[in-house]
């Protein structure tokens, strides 16, 4: 070991629970974890502050921090002019995104690891995302230089100019006028051609690399294809979601997906998983199995929750956050393989294994090392080699089974064994989706096993937390981790008809409406009223990665409106999206969320409700069929909840009853009688 490289003593981020800061507690860099002990000193002592920010499955964070963190001399300049403050982006979003948005407005693309330099009164003037140990430590040694002399006077200037920026309202800033028409069919169809001029016709996907998932793009097409019945839509949709499948993107030994894929054609991935990916991605595949009845839909969804309950799932019923890109300081190497290591868990299997999984002598990847990919239907594949569909599928079925063992006599990636509410939250949803569309009971055990926890861990008095880690629960959750749980609930309240689930579905929305809303731009902030001050208050309206906490809750108000019949959250669900309609239609893209929320305002949304001793077994055949723009009830007896109250079995049979707009159809004994009323 150099002698700049020489271990150090532990700092303060020892104490802290978050797997990415503990990353850090043996560097020589003097760390604080965010909070006030850090910034009473920088502005106690005026010292400008660094704050880095990044996340355990990073894997440009992990380079950094071997490069630079553990480097004393490095360390040393650091320590010496500035207070450094290591952020978890997963458990903070609410410093990341100030600080991210601030890096932009710098003209600076954003990133992890994502590192800047603020004034002690925490305003930004300088930032970047990774940096090589010489160019950091001359930024560290001129910015420090410069703070201590003439030049400080210009860069508080600069902090307070990007401070304004900063607190200025989202809606302001990107100037989006408020609609002034109603919801139209021609301006959705403009609305999906300006998204469809984004996407990549032969790979699937939208037209750029790296490529992301966006799960919500996707989900959002589905929607657009139930309404309009477009065969190019259905087509795009099932070619992205079939590449995707086959390639390298996808885990085909062990299921799953990793974050994105490097190249335009699904074969790279960056080898971390996440779990807010996975749960969407069920969501997805389940909801498009609906549609189509494609069985590589269903063994995705299959797959990929097997691969959650084995790798993801505590002991406990949470969900951990992910599993790192990197094993033995290589990425993808758990994961890869070599014709050798093939021939040696296959024996004489392998040439075909190897042709089906497009592997080569040579590797199609590093150091002779292939990705597993897919390049062909197996029927197809079948047929080229003389097999029956039948005994391929066998033969693919024990190629897993082999490889997933040979890979578990690996050293594992890293995993991130923090309990995020949020993430939970969204596969939560994933598993209901997935018992909605195969009524495969593991599915909803694992779903009320998830649930309970969330009730039984995560709740803070009537409001929720965000982290669980060693059986301790902290910190205040934020927009989107109540977004997501209440969407969760609603659905879990169809799926099972227990009415606990809706009242706190309920009861999250009204803490929601007194301690985030902002009735002036009518949407909701990010972070809660009663938590810590940062220097701005921010709100999410960007559909990524994750779709934006606010246009969750506009879906989730537009359901629990027509559930319980309370009009104030239907119409504030109608409001906030008219509030953002014009840039929806103008960058779909970025706003799927809210644009599947505008497909839902072009119909009447069903209200259907199930009543009498069969209500369960009606619910269960009704839900395997996609029905986006609809909300479920049901109940085998009485109910005091508004779609059921008056309902009763008639003739002494369950009975359906579908209405709209609070009108409704002749009742029905059938879900398929009750379809054709859909």
């Amino acid at each position: 070991m150099s002698a700049s490289k020489q271990p150090a003593s532990t700092n303060r981020l020892a104490q802290e629970s978050s797997p990415y800061l503990l990353q850090h507690a043996h560097n020589p860099v003097d760390w604080y974890p965010w909070g006030e002990e850090a910034l009473s000193r920088a502005r106690a002592e005026q010292k400008p502050i660094l704050v880095s920010i990044g996340y355990a499955a990073c894997h440009w964070c992990h380079v950094m921090e071997r490069e630079s963190f553990e480097d004393v001399n490095i360390a040393a300049v650091m320590n010496q002019h500035f207070v450094c403050i290591k952020v978890d982006r997963e458990e903070r979003p609410d410093v990341d995104q100030v600080y991210m948005e601030a890096l932009q407005a710098m003209g600076v693309q954003g990133g992890w690891p994502l590192n800047v330099f603020l004034n002690p009164e925490a305003k930004p003037f300088y930032g970047g995302t990774y940096f090589s140990p010489g160019n950091w430590q001359q930024l560290l040694t001129s910015i420090g230089q410069a703070y201590q002399n003439e030049d400080r006077k210009q860069l508080d200037a600069s902090a307070e100019q990007f401070a304004q920026v900063l607190q200025a309202s989202e809606l302001e800033k990107y100037r989006i006028p408020a609609a002034t028409e109603g919801f139209s069919e021609d301006e959705f169809k403009l609305l999906v051609y300006n998204l469809a001029a984004k996407f990549d016709r032969e790979l699937g996907g939208m037209n750029r690399s790296p490529k992301f998932p966006m799960p919500s793009i996707w989900r959002f097409l589905l929607r657009t294809y139930q309404l309009s019945g477009s065969r190019r839509v259905l087509a795009q949709i099932n070619l992205t979601l079939r590449e995707m499948a086959w390639g390298g993107l996808y885990d085909q030994v062990g299921g799953g997906f990793a974050r994105y894929s490097t190249d335009a054609k699904w074969l790279v991935p960056h080898f971390e998983k996440m779990l807010y990916d996975n749960g969407q991605l069920v969501s997805l595949y389940a909801e498009a199995y609906q549609v189509t009845q494609d069985n590589l839909y269903r063994e995705v969804v299959y797959d990929t929750i097997s691969f959650l309950e084995r790798e993801l799932t505590s002991s406990e019923g949470g969900f951990f956050s992910s599993l790192d890109a990197d094993s033995e300081g290589e990425e993808g190497k758990f994961y890869v393989f070599t014709r050798e290591e093939l021939r040696d868990i296959l024996d004489d299997e392998e040439p075909l294994a190897a042709k089906y999984y497009n592997c080569t002598a040579l590797g199609n990847w590093e150091h002779g090392r292939n990705i597993l990919h897919r390049r062909a239907f197996n029927n197809d594949f079948a047929e080229a080699h003389q097999l029956t569909p039948e005994v391929l599928n066998e033969l693919v079925k024990g190629w897993k089974q082999k490889l997933l063992a040979a890979r578990n006599q690996r050293v594992r990636p890293g995993l991130d064994d923090k309990i995020l509410t949020g993430w939970n939250a969204l596969m939560l949803q994933g598993l209901l989706d997935a018992y909605r569309a195969f009524a495969e009971p593991e599915f909803l055990a694992l779903a009320l096993w998830n649930a309970q926890f969330i009730e039984n861990k995560l709740r803070n008095g009537a409001g929720l937390y965000r982290n669980y880690k060693n059986g301790r629960a902290s910190i205040s959750a934020f927009l989107e981790d109540y977004a997501l749980v209440i969407q969760a609930y609603i659905s879990l309240y169809e799926a099972t008809f227990q009415e606990s689930w809706l009242h706190e579905a309920e009861d999250l929305t009204e803490y929601v409406l007194a301690h985030f809303f902002d009735p002036t731009k009518e949407q909701f902030f990010y972070t809660d009223d009663t938590g810590e001050k940062l220097i701005a208050r921010k709100k999410e309206l960007f559909d990524n990665v994750i779709p934006a906490s606010n246009s969750v809750m506009a879906h989730n108000l537009h359901r629990l409106g027509l559930h319980l019949e309370n009009s104030r959250y239907a119409d504030l669900a109608t409001a906030m999206l008219r509030r953002i309609q014009a840039l929806v239609v103008q960058e779909p893209q970025h706003l799927t969320n809210w644009a599947a929320l505008y497909a839902t305002h072009l119909k009447p949304t069903a209200e259907i409700a199930i009543v009498g001793p069969d209500a369960a077994v009606l619910r269960e055949e009704l839900s395997r069929k996609y029905l986006p723009n609809a909300v479920l009830a049901g109940t085998k007896s009485i109910s005091e909840l508004p779609l059921l109250q008056g309902r009763e079995a008639r003739e002494g049979k369950t009975t359906i009853y579908v209405c709209f707009n609070h009108a409704c159809q002749q009742p029905v004994h059938t879900v398929a009688e009750a379809l054709t009323q859909m």
